[in-house]
């Protein structure tokens, strides 16, 4: 018994950063365009990901974006500028994104 309330607790701690970045993302409504694994308005978080695996400035390039909003990119529609997102949030937003897989 006790051995499995230690594997909930760990399962449980390791969700907890993903889930908490998730929170985040739907308090600041980003999930309003874009979903974990589909494009809705703009592209899936996963695609997003994949683009910008192994790219050292990735999370301060995607925190600009969230902050400042971009074009061209994803195809034709903008994504808006978010300044209601801080730059320490926006980091966390783009690290969480850039977790997915």
């Amino acid at each position: 018994m006790k051995r499995a309330l230690f594997v909930l607790a760990a399962l449980a701690a390791a969700c907890a950063p993903a889930l908490a970045d998730q929170a985040l993302a739907q308090a600041k409504n980003c999930m309003t365009c874009h979903a974990a694994d589909r494009k809705l308005v703009g592209p899936g978080y996963k695609e997003v990901a994949q683009k910008y695996a192994g790219q050292k400035e990735a999370v301060d390039r995607l925190a600009n974006k969230i902050i400042k909003g971009g074009a061209g990119v994803w195809g034709p529609v903008p994504m808006p500028a978010n300044p209601q997102v801080s730059e320490a949030e926006a980091k966390k937003l783009a690290a969480w994104v850039l977790s997915l897989k």
